[in-house]
């Protein structure tokens, strides 16, 4: 298969997958902005700042539509936010390192066909009972604080 066609083959991928982007996947938490990408993105990551005193950090954004350009290719806007507590963490990842394939958590800002902005993120009960349990990691005891700052946190990024 030809570059161009190979191309077309992930043009035709993401153009399918990102329809879907609006199902109900177990376990994914979308939200409505009212803000622009950018102004998301960097409301999301002031959030997240606000919380250092707790530990917590953004550690990089990753812009998927920046990326594509340099290849010649169009998308709509898509930026995942990489954040996280390194105290948190950082013990579960020692004890198990394959868990470092699925953590720290992330947040995606993007925009829809009709120029609608989303946020979206894994909650925290799909965080440590499936992606911790898949990795045979310690689930901590408390699960509910991480719900409610990741709630915080996408309201404040978001409304």
């Amino acid at each position: 298969m030809s570059l161009k066609n190979n191309l077309r083959s992930v043009v035709l991928s993401l153009t399918i997958c990102g329809g879907a982007a609006h199902a109900a996947d177990d376990g994914l938490i979308t939200k409505p902005s009212k803000y622009s990408v950018n102004e998301t993105v960097t409301r999301f990551e002031e959030a997240v700042e606000q919380k250092e005193a707790a530990g917590f950090m953004v550690f990089t954004e990753i812009d998927h539509a920046a990326a594509a350009k340099k290849f010649g290719l169009h998308m709509r806007p898509r930026t995942v936010i990489v954040f996280g507590n390194p105290k948190l963490g950082t013990p579960s990842m020692v004890k198990t390192p394959l868990l470092a394939i699925d953590v720290p958590p992330k947040a995606l800002v993007w925009e829809d066909d009709q120029g609608k902005v989303w946020l979206s993120y894994n909650s925290s009960d799909y965080l440590y009972n499936t992606i911790y349990l898949r990795h045979g990691a310690a689930v901590p005891p408390a699960t509910a604080p991480f719900a409610k700052l990741l709630d915080e946190i996408s309201d404040q990024a978001t409304k």
